[in-house]
């Protein structure tokens, strides 16, 4: 009796955490993502480009930004997914969570997590690379993505970046008039994406170089 009794207590707790998180993110098969690696590419194979890198900015190669390959043949680089509080063991669907490349070297010697940075051009708030968001605790807000539903597409998602939880902004595509360079930046017309696993050491060779 007793037994049952806490095998009933530890089955609500795990109902409750459930019942704070969001469904479960799905990869491009269908599958729930867990853990692991994820290429980050277009909803809509074509001209919409390839997959996520890092990438410089317009006048200098540090610090990095997350950038987009222009070509469809390229998957980029993985992402990883990391920090959500809820605790369930999938990454789950409109919750704050830290996003970083995973990639073991830049060539600026940085980390690789998301950020928003401050402005460096009128009105365009780009995502850069950073550092751990565990250890500048003071400015996390700026490390909160979330990833959402697309519209009419069960494995098709947009990622957005939430400062405060009942605010959120999209996260879409800006391309340098001048330069052509690709970069993700807070805007009104959403980045849709689904997300496809990087299996073993399949990781392009960009991870050490910046187009």
């Amino acid at each position: 009796m007793k037994l049952m009794f806490y095998f009933l207590l530890a089955l609500t707790a795990i109902f409750a955490a459930t019942a704070n998180a969001g469904g479960p993110v799905l990869d491009a098969d269908g599958d729930i993502i867990f853990n692991g690696s994820y290429y980050v590419l277009p909803l809509v194979w074509g001209p919409a480009g390839g997959g996520l890198t890092l990438t410089s900015g317009d006048y200098k190669k540090c610090p990095l930004y997350i950038g987009q390959d222009s070509s469809e043949v390229n998957m980029g680089i993985p992402i990883k997914f990391s920090n959500w509080k809820s605790k369930v063991g999938f990454v789950p669907e409109s919750e704050s969570l830290s996003i970083e490349m995973d990639t073991k070297a830049t060539i600026c010697g940085q980390s690789t997590y998301w950020w928003v940075a401050a402005p460096d051009m009128p009105k365009m708030l780009f995502v850069t690379a950073g550092p751990n968001p565990k250890e500048h605790v003071e400015d996390s807000r700026r490390s909160f993505f979330q990833i959402k539903k697309a519209e009419d597409f069960r494995i098709g998602y947009k990622i957005v970046f939430c400062p405060q939880d009942n605010y959120c902004m999209d996260v879409g595509i800006h391309e340098d008039d001048n330069h052509g360079i690709r970069r993700l930046a807070l805007s009104s017309e959403p980045f849709s994406v689904r997300f496809v696993k990087a299996y073993g050491t399949e990781i392009s060779y960009k991870t050490m170089s910046i187009i």
